[in-house]
């Protein structure tokens, strides 16, 4: 497994890591609690060593079976979590308002301590930036928990090139997460990727593979139930999947080129961007997930490279990602 550098303190993962969301929140179950762990541990079997989750899946459920799945490869295994959603009578709920307030941050840095089973959080990312909160204060709190043990890097989540200096400024930011691919590439407009490359911040790309539809997996007869997130998604209308399939097919004239599926040359495509992307794609699949790890032995060239970009700016992708 080729390993690639978060940041410049030393934060070494696998060249591709393992979203570990849709396993218990966002989708309805495709198996049982011991089938996920065992999943994950082929996933380690296979040389994935970055696992990504967050208090807010499930709520609690995702940390605390991703904690009891990875607890016989501590020391081997990079997981990172999240905090900033606010907390009501059941646990953290997206909609319901942010919080990253330091005293919050440093109570859900304890459970999730607590629900990992280990004896730092390896990442700990603000899973959104909090208006109300200036990133000074947030970078100051989980610098308070880096010196206290309990965190070993801070990550930030979705923030704007100016939220990330401030942040960077009191406390180094490892990693960004943000969604990034090859149909959403804000960040390289923004200034957001730019920012990353001039201060050291590797890059953690989540929904690589556009939330599935670059597998080429999707058409317009897919059906989604109701607990999966693309139900209420404006890019799985039927009319925006019909309206999207250039995208697909793009992504399979180059793959008939390598022998590679779409979702290969989706993630050979960000891996190619820069040495220190590290993108997530989400599976529970034993198949699904060695596709995507033969993403990395997959070298576009320059060509290639210039092919898509040259057809991309030539395709308007139709609906929001939200």
């Amino acid at each position: 497994m080729q390993k690639r550098s978060l940041g410049n303190n030393g934060l070494e993962v696998s060249a591709l890591g393992l979203g570990c969301m849709r396993m218990t929140f966002g989708d309805a179950p495709v198996g049982t609690r011991e089938e996920m762990i065992t999943f994950l541990h082929q996933a380690v079997e296979r040389g994935v060593t970055f696992f990504d989750s967050a208090e807010v899946y499930g709520p609690f459920t995702n940390e605390e079976l991703v904690g009891e799945a990875l607890a016989p490869f501590k020391g081997q295994v990079v997981i990172a979590t999240k905090f900033g959603f606010k907390h009501g009578p059941n646990g953290p709920t997206p909609g319901t308002g942010l919080d990253s307030r330091p005293e919050q941050i440093k109570r859900v840095a304890d459970a999730s301590l607590q629900r990992l089973g280990v004896d730092a959080i390896d990442l700990f990312y603000q899973h959104r930036p909090d208006p109300d909160v200036p990133m000074e204060d947030v970078a100051g709190a989980v610098r308070d928990l880096i010196q206290a043990g309990k965190v070993r890097h801070f990550g930030l989540s979705e923030a704007s090139a100016e939220q990330i200096r401030r942040a960077h400024a009191v406390q180094p930011v490892t990693a960004l997460q943000s969604e990034y691919s090859i149909w959403w590439t804000a960040i390289e407009e923004n200034g957001v990727l730019s920012a990353c490359e001039e201060l050291g911040i590797g890059l953690v790309p989540y929904s690589p593979l556009g939330r599935g539809y670059l597998t080429g997996k999707v058409t317009a007869e897919t059906t989604f139930a109701e607990s999966d997130i693309r139900s209420r998604n404006p890019r799985f209308t039927e009319e925006a999947i019909k309206a999207n399939w250039a995208v697909v097919e793009l992504l399979n004239q180059i793959g008939a080129v390598h022998g590679a599926t779409p979702a290969q040359i989706a993630l050979a495509w960000l891996l190619a961007q820069k040495p220190w992307i590290v993108p997530i794609p989400g599976s529970r699949k034993l198949h699904r997930l060695e596709e995507n790890l033969g993403a990395i032995d997959i070298t576009l060239t320059e060509t290639d490279l210039s092919q898509i970009r040259k057809a991309m700016t030539n395709i308007t992708v139709v609906g929001h990602r939200y």
